[in-house]
């Protein structure tokens, strides 16, 4: 008990602290499952250590979610979920400790996900209701389309200089199963444009939206943590290539949004309850 007393405190105190050198951001990924996600994580790989070397931070990235304990992200101020999330109980139970102990989140697209008797069920409900708020999928947009983003807090620094509109990079939209506009805690940052509809080509007539409030990037106002709903290349399945179609990292003013919240969120002096 001593041990683990310790080992708490210890990685609560560090978490706040960046090195000299500036701050340390660790990124987990599995990229296993879907060649969309897969060409998306190659990516982000690629794209996050040039951001770090222009920014001044460290960018490390690991496929190991045994990692995923209160040694290991003791020496990081943030953390990334880059597609998937943790699946063991310890791993749960030490991101929890570490975000409600002053750590920071950034999640893309895939680290939300929940559904009922799939492979990713619907069994974490601090995760998936108190700290995302979003509840379970609810449904996605096909085939992976661009949209107009509407920023619905220009006030806050992750949208710090962005335009009150623009287009984000071709993505697999996701509805949620909570409506995050009743959620008191959650601060929706931007939001899916009303010009973007019909959003989606189908083939099948519900992946294609025409209606509706979806949020697509928000925080959660209890926490250090930002959500991106993009992270979905679009892929020539159609063919057999595999071949991608676009890209995640090729667009300068959603680039700039994911670089105000890595600072953001690095900043000792952001608080929980900003």
């Amino acid at each position: 008990m001593i041990l683990l007393c310790c080992g708490f405190f210890c990685y609560t105190a560090m978490a706040q602290k960046p090195s000299k050198s500036g701050f340390k951001v660790i990124a987990f990924y599995t990229a296993k499952n879907d060649q969309a996600h897969i060409s998306y994580v190659h990516e982000a790989n690629q794209w996050f250590p040039e951001i770090a070397a222009k920014y001044h931070f460290s960018y490390d990235s690991t496929s190991n979610w045994n990692n995923m304990n209160a040694e290991f992200l003791s020496t990081y101020q943030v953390v990334i979920f880059l597609d998937t999330r943790p699946e063991s109980q310890a791993q749960r139970m030490a991101f929890e400790s570490y975000m409600k102990n002053g750590g920071a989140w950034l999640g893309f697209h895939f680290s939300a996900f929940a559904l009922a008797k799939s492979s990713y069920p619907d069994n974490w409900n601090w995760y998936h209701n108190e700290f995302l708020g979003s509840g379970s999928y609810g449904s996605n947009t096909w085939r992976p389309t661009s949209a107009v983003l509407r920023v619905e807090d220009s006030k806050h620094p992750v949208t710090k200089q962005l335009p009150k509109t623009f287009r984000a990079s071709p993505n697999e939209w996701y509805r949620w199963q909570n409506d995050l506009r009743k959620n008191s805690d959650i601060d929706i940052l931007l939001a899916i444009d009303s010009s973007s509809f019909p959003l989606g080509t189908g083939p099948k007539a519900y992946e294609i939206w025409h209606s509706g409030y979806y949020p697509v990037v928000w925080s959660n106002k209890k926490y250090k943590m930002v959500y991106v709903n993009m992270g979905h290349n679009d892929i020539d399945y159609e063919h057999k290539t595999n071949q991608d179609l676009s890209h995640t990292f090729d667009n300068d003013i959603q680039n700039k949004m994911i670089i105000n919240s890595i600072l953001w969120l690095a900043d000792p002096k952001t608080k929980k309850s900003n």
